[in-house]
């Protein structure tokens, strides 16, 4: 595996796919929040709401964005998270996540991170301090 400490500006980590946005998912994420806002669940109030159809939560999209850290935790923490929802996701989208490092210092490496559908659009970006042990 990959020391983040080796890498250099530019590198990015390896990228994560998701598979697709299920209902259940949304449901379990609900549960776990406690945030139940309809529009996350049932299709009716998505529509009343103006909406396609049920979105995905935003902090579900971003906590998920997590998961390219996983690998290195061993290796040092995330110190700092800040992102900026741009899209909705939707059922059944394939979401993507990304990160590359912008900037290194010492112990300390600051990521460019964004999650994309399946049609190219970013749906959230943002930045990640992690920092190594």
């Amino acid at each position: 595996m990959t020391k983040l400490i080796e890498l250099q500006v530019g590198d990015c980590l390896k990228e994560v796919e998701l598979p697709p946005v299920s209902r259940i998912d949304l449901i379990k994420y609900a549960g776990a929040s406690g945030d139940y806002n309809p529009i996350h669940t049932i299709d009716e109030e998505a529509k009343k709401a103006g909406l396609p159809g049920i979105i995905a939560h935003g902090m579900w999209t971003m906590g998920n964005l997590t998961k390219l850290f996983t690998p290195y935790y061993e290796q040092g923490f995330i110190r700092d998270y800040s992102i900026r929802f741009k899209g909705m996701v939707f059922l059944d989208d394939i979401v993507t996540l990304k990160a590359t490092l912008k900037e290194k210092e010492r112990n300390r490496l600051r990521f460019n991170v964004s999650a994309v559908n399946q049609h190219g659009n970013e749906v959230i970006t943002g930045e990640v301090v992690f920092v190594t042990y």
